[in-house]
């Protein structure tokens, strides 16, 4: 079915080449899946009625439990993270995707989905049939032509869920998704897991951020602190800051197992960049590397003891600054 509120309709005209007309196809009846085995879709394009012609002819598909949209990569990003970091939202099996795009185009957001750690199926729908061997070459599952024929889009249905089938008996069932705290050991399983992925991924992530239109992405490992401000996120480098809808708790739960920890409601730090924790007044700062581009942020009483025992038993950095102690940083008793 059509995701609610991504303008389903029955009466759209087929997209084709301006001024040319053709015959419509009788409709085919798509097999039926088995329960269990629908799958979740992202349609990506930036003109409008293709966007919404590939989402309808997806939906009337009956393997199709949810057909997603997105107007352009940055929001294609923003739902596909979204899927992997909350249990509560589907998780994306195939990303339909257009090709000539303003900003990040589909060629590149599909080099950024192939760094991601359980990468979705790619389907490139297009108008042009010059770029077959680039699309291939970041591993497309299928390149479809516009105007669309829906034989050949059942075809690539066929080859997400036997692509999806394979998966499955490589890696076993997926996981059943951990509900945040609910870990006995105290931490959420990163969101990863809910699709039969290692827990832990040391893949650099990169964040798409717009600046004066234009899509930048930055990469995880740049990122030294993050802040809270509000449902945003300011992401903080040595170049400067971005900010971004995303809250810092989902952050949080998504890169814990790529060495970022909460120091307080407002602060989220890459755990290697912390070179001392000290007494200051009535609690604890944090100093994030040496010199003058050196950052103080304040460590909140509930999130001290926690960092003093991760501290203690983190394993020495590799290059020492003169404020680091023998061990790494400097952590008071």
């Amino acid at each position: 079915m059509l995701q609610p509120g991504y303008g389903a309709a029955s009466n759209h005209r087929p997209i084709g080449v301006p001024g040319q007309l053709r015959a419509p196809e009788p409709p085919q009846p798509s097999p039926a899946a088995p329960a269990g085995t629908r799958l979740t879709v992202l349609a990506v394009d930036d003109e409008e009625p293709a966007l919404l012609e590939l989402a309808h002819l997806l939906g009337e598909d009956q393997r199709v439990e949810t057909a997603l949209t997105a107007p352009n990569a940055t929001e294609a990003l923003r739902i596909l993270h979204g899927s992997q970091a909350d249990a509560t939202t589907p998780t994306v099996d195939v990303v339909f995707l257009d090709i000539r795009m303003p900003g990040l185009d589909g060629l590149e957001l599909a080099r950024v989905l192939n760094a991601m750690a359980d990468p979705p199926p790619v389907v490139f729908v297009t108008a042009h049939d010059d770029r077959a061997v680039d699309a291939y070459e970041v591993g497309a599952v299928d390149y479809l032509l516009k105007p669309l024929r829906t034989e050949r889009l059942s075809g690539s249905l066929d080859r997400t869920l036997a692509l999806r089938a394979a998966r499955r008996a490589e890696n076993g069932p997926p996981a059943a998704p951990a509900r945040h705290g609910a870990d006995p050991g105290g931490a959420a399983a990163p969101p990863v897991a809910r699709r039969g992925a290692p827990a832990a991924t040391t893949d650099d992530e990169v964040v798409p951020v717009e600046l004066a239109g234009t899509t930048k992405l930055v990469p995880r490992s740049s990122i030294r602190f993050v802040e809270a401000q509000g449902d945003y996120a300011r992401l903080h480098t040595n170049e400067g800051s971005h900010l971004v809808r995303i809250p810092v708790s989902v952050l949080e739960e998504r890169w814990g197992e790529a060495g970022f920890v909460r120091i307080h409601r407002a602060y989220l730090v890459s755990l290697p960049l912390i070179t001392e924790l000290r007494m200051s007044g009535s609690g604890y700062v944090v100093r994030l590397g040496n010199g003058p581009s050196a950052v103080e942020l304040p460590v909140s009483r509930r999130h001290t003891a926690g960092l003093k025992r991760i501290l203690r038993g983190r394993p020495p950095r590799p290059q020492r600054g003169p404020e680091d102690g023998p061990d790494g940083p400097v952590v008071p008793r």
